[in-house]
């Protein structure tokens, strides 16, 4: 799979309340949620995103709660891959869940900046910058781009279960 997209770069510890505050938890709608995905962090986050971005971060991205809700309203901002330094460990999981490619990549998230164009191989974990500079990031084993591919752990299992 290849991605490309325009880099939106946020910092360091972004947590969980950040991307979806509490307040909006009790919205379940994916397109809902993603009407208030960063808000506090950026009002304007939702006017910059075009569908395809990239997201790139700082350490420990997505730390805080376990809520699925945090990726979800990522995903349905139209972020299409999140490149970080490094990620909470519940965050990495509950993405991976939902279908949203994330890569680990400490020395691209030190260097790009804002509004750079990324081209993304996620199966070889190899990442280009505008300038041709490649990045390189370790790919996920092949049962977790499957899940990825398929949009997601439920839609992974119910293709599994058709077979």
């Amino acid at each position: 799979m290849i991605i490309k997209g325009k880099v939106i770069k946020v910092g360091d510890h972004i947590d969980t309340d950040v991307i979806i505050p509490a307040r909006y938890l009790n919205i379940s709608e994916p397109m809902e949620l993603a009407k208030y995905c960063m808000i506090d962090y950026d009002k304007d986050f939702l006017k910059k995103v075009v569908k395809g971005d990239i997201m790139v971060a700082g350490v420990n991205f997505g730390c805080g709660s376990s809520r699925e809700h945090a990726p979800l309203a990522i995903k349905a901002a139209g972020i299409s891959c999140i490149i970080a330094k490094s990620f909470a460990r519940i965050f990495f999981r509950n993405a991976i869940n939902i279908g949203l490619p994330i890569l680990e990549c400490p020395e691209l998230a030190e260097s790009v900046t804002a509004n750079e164009k990324l081209e993304i191989d996620l199966s070889r974990g190899i990442i280009k910058n505008s300038a041709g500079k490649e990045f390189v990031a370790v790919p996920f084993p092949p049962f977790m781009q499957a899940i990825i591919n398929d949009g997601g752990l439920i839609n992974y299992t119910r293709r599994l279960s058709d077979l």
